[in-house]
């Protein structure tokens, strides 16, 4: 089997479910952001020790595919997807929403700015909460452009970055320190 097709040679890329658009359009570059944010969340992965944190980076970047899905469908076949597969469901938000408040019940977070960088776990994280940041200004101007875009597609990576904030803190543990004042 070949990688490549010769398809996207003349600045196009195929939707999920057909058609194709413009490799500049801007649907296009949030889709980038979003690979770009499961990248840097395998980046965290990969030096993830505590098996529960690996195992929750791992569901949101599986999510992140099906956020990708949802957001790069050919408008005339959104009926196709599949919850939960192809399509942002209100469960996985509210799953995420469930989550965060588990977390900060864990470890409650401090009222102070964070400089990010305390371990290579967490600065991973936060650059996967910027990365994810993009994606949903990405979206936001998408939309803006005309593209059909979910609401809970953009709800989801708003709570995604705000779930990616409590990870990081989690991750920093207590080297996590508010910059010096000095």
């Amino acid at each position: 089997m070949r990688i490549y097709t010769k398809a996207g040679d003349d600045g196009t890329t195929g939707l999920f479910l057909g058609g194709r658009i413009s490799k500049a359009d801007v649907l296009l570059d949030a889709c980038g952001d979003l690979d770009e944010a499961v990248a840097v969340l395998g980046v965290a992965r990969s030096c993830c020790p505590d098996e529960r944190l690996a195992a929750l980076l791992l569901d949101r970047q599986r999510e992140l595919f099906v956020v990708a899905a949802d957001l790069a469908t050919n408008p005339d076949h959104r009926d196709r997807l599949e919850p939960g597969i192809s399509l942002v469901t209100h469960a996985m938000l509210a799953a995420l929403e469930r989550l965060i408040d588990e977390l900060v019940a864990e470890r409650p977070l401090r009222p102070v700015f964070i400089v990010p960088g305390a371990t290579p776990l967490s600065a991973a994280i936060d650059h996967a909460r910027t990365v994810v940041r993009r994606a949903e200004r990405h979206v936001v101007d998408a939309q803006s452009s005309g593209h059909r875009v979910s609401p809970l597609v953009l709800a989801y990576l708003n709570r995604l970055s705000d779930l990616a904030y409590v990870l990081a803190r989690s991750a920093a543990g207590d080297h996590d320190e508010a910059p010096s004042h000095d």
